[in-house]
């Protein structure tokens, strides 16, 4: 199993100076990409309220391009080498800034086509604002990768049976939800995982939760492999 060894905390917000340089390969974004892409290693735009990074953060990186036609229809393209530690973790993230209790819901539908070789997950990143609680929903996962921390038992949640994993990469708590089986495309109703989280098992209380990531946490994907979100919706009120 690849160890997440930090998080994916969007890193074009910790380190804006470095968005003005790192090109990282020459690859093409495909032709559907009409309105934006970018092959920088901290690239990103805003569209239709959702933000988009490239976040190439791993090191022993290999070359990625991001394109969108939304903020809700966009791919990846990406040819890292085929050796552990992450690599990247390309997103569209939504805002939501309310705590726990005054959210009446949370939903998140996704629709994605994905390799069936290399080794990544495609997973929620979900944040307090104070970015000291990591929550991921890993919908699906291929090749050597796997959570970080232990294995909490497994619960039904959001619509569907996960494994948990409780863990701490030296920065922050992370609570991993490996999804039982590997889903294209679904609806998870987040709201339950965090009201479990608070007040099931108590690893948080009533904190504030900033954003809600959706993206690609690739470790390897030699040869070039495209990762395509054909549709996703991230609601709350």
């Amino acid at each position: 199993m690849a160890t997440r060894t930090r998080s994916r905390l969007s890193t074009a917000l910790l380190a804006p100076a470095l968005a003005l340089g790192a090109t990282v390969g020459l690859a093409s974004a495909p032709a559907q990409a009409a309105v934006w892409n970018s092959c920088d290693q901290w690239g990103n735009t805003t569209l239709n309220g959702y933000t988009l990074y490239n976040n190439i953060w791993g090191s022993g990186t290999g070359s990625q391009c991001i394109w969108a036609n939304s903020g809700t229809n966009w791919g990846v393209w990406a040819n890292h080498p085929n050796t552990g530690g992450i690599k990247s973790y390309p997103n569209a993230k939504k805002v939501v800034n309310k705590s726990v209790t005054s959210l009446a819901s949370l939903t998140s539908s996704y629709n994605v086509t994905v390799p069936s070789s290399g080794a990544y997950n495609t997973s929620y990143d979900i944040w307090d604002t104070g970015y000291k609680y990591e929550v991921m929903l890993w919908v699906n996962k291929t090749g050597a990768v796997g959570p970080l921390g232990s294995s909490q038992g497994s619960v039904t949640l959001g619509g569907s049976t996960w494994t948990v994993y409780k863990g701490n990469n030296g920065s922050n708590e992370v609570f991993s939800f490996i999804r039982s089986s590997n889903s294209s495309s679904g609806t998870v109703n987040i709201l339950p995982i965090l009201k479990w989280i608070k007040d099931t098992k108590g690893w948080f209380g009533n904190v504030t939760i900033g954003d809600v990531q959706f993206g690609y946490e690739i470790t390897s994907s030699s040869g070039g492999l495209d990762f395509t979100t054909n549709s996703l919706t991230v609601s709350s009120s």
